[in-house]
């Protein structure tokens, strides 16, 4: 549970971080820039992100483990589990706050562990009790109360920013299950799934989605700015945030885990605090609190600690 908290606090960061760059040269420009700002920022997190990792598994000497890993079965799902969280759940999530806004984009997908919780039910039979379900529920109307705001959304493009979210809601839900069955593996540890999840998505990004939107341009004017190290740093905590996530997955399955990641949206709001400046309204305190608890009470199973006391 500890290391599931510490993926949110981690993301958290990595989040906050993260904005500071989108606020800076190139990706404030007006125009197309704009536009194309959340493909290029994500495309340069997780390159960023992979040689993060890269790093970290030449440290361990687990290179060419992570490749051997590759030519398994469960190394290609590990894979298919990185295009549906990164490029497809991402994509979904960027074209849904075009068309309906950041707030309701926001609202549906928080459900993605909810949506997990269900996945992971029907194919990994992971069984969640009846107080874990509800603090689950009471977790996500914390982050769906946090993130709403009236008025946000473009009635003309709500049928297609909604199906985009849902996109989004069930890509998101779909890796972290997926995953988790790949790492069921012996020969697949939870750090080489991330190598792999981090080179999928960066490749993927760079070979297709970047010369689709024609996003180059931005990016090379990117990697010469200052935001550049801002990145890269927001990129080496969402490093460790994925190996916090993913060995969570692995230890304590896929819908505690994700249960426990979304508290992120509560860690924001104290990062922002110390980083940013940013007060916290009573609004975003007591969702916060709602998202915490919430989280804790999902991913604890009381049954299982009274049994081993």
């Amino acid at each position: 549970m500890i290391t599931g908290l510490s993926a949110g606090v981690l993301w958290a960061l990595d989040t906050v971080i993260l904005g500071i760059a989108l606020s800076m040269t190139p990706f404030v420009s007006a125009g197309q820039a704009a536009a194309l700002a959340p493909f290029v920022s994500t495309f340069l997190h997780d390159a960023c992100s992979s040689l993060w990792m890269l790093l970290y598994m030449g440290v361990r000497r687990q290179w060419r483990q992570t490749f051997r890993a590759l030519k398994t079965r469960s190394g290609r799902f590990i894979l298919l589990g990185a295009l549906l969280g990164g490029p497809v759940g991402m994509t979904g999530y960027v074209y849904a706050i075009h068309s309906i806004g950041p707030a309701y984009t926001a609202v549906i997908s928080s459900v993605f562990p909810a949506v997990g919780a269900l996945l992971s039910w029907v194919f990994l039979k992971e069984r969640m009790r009846p107080l874990q379900i509800a603090g689950l529920a009471v977790s996500i109307l914390g982050v769906m109360a946090l993130g709403y705001a009236p008025g946000s959304a473009r009635p003309e493009h709500a049928a297609f920013g909604f199906a985009c979210a849902l996109l989004c809601c069930f890509g998101w839900a779909a890796e972290a299950v997926i995953c988790a069955w790949g790492m069921r593996d012996p020969d697949v540890s939870n750090e080489q799934a991330l190598q792999l999840r981090q080179l999928t998505s960066a490749l993927v990004y760079g070979v297709v989605l970047l010369n689709v939107f024609r996003g180059w341009g931005l990016t090379t004017a990117a990697l010469t700015a200052a935001a550049f190290p801002v990145v890269a740093l927001s990129a080496l905590f969402g490093t460790a945030s994925y190996l916090f996530y993913y060995k969570a997955i692995k230890t304590i399955g896929a819908a505690k885990a994700m249960a426990l990641n979304i508290t992120y949206s509560a860690w924001s709001i104290l990062f922002s605090l110390i980083l940013l400046g940013t007060m916290p309204d009573l609004k975003s305190t007591v969702c916060a609190v709602a998202i915490l608890g919430g989280s804790v009470l999902a991913g604890t199973d009381l049954k299982e600690l009274t049994a081993r006391r």
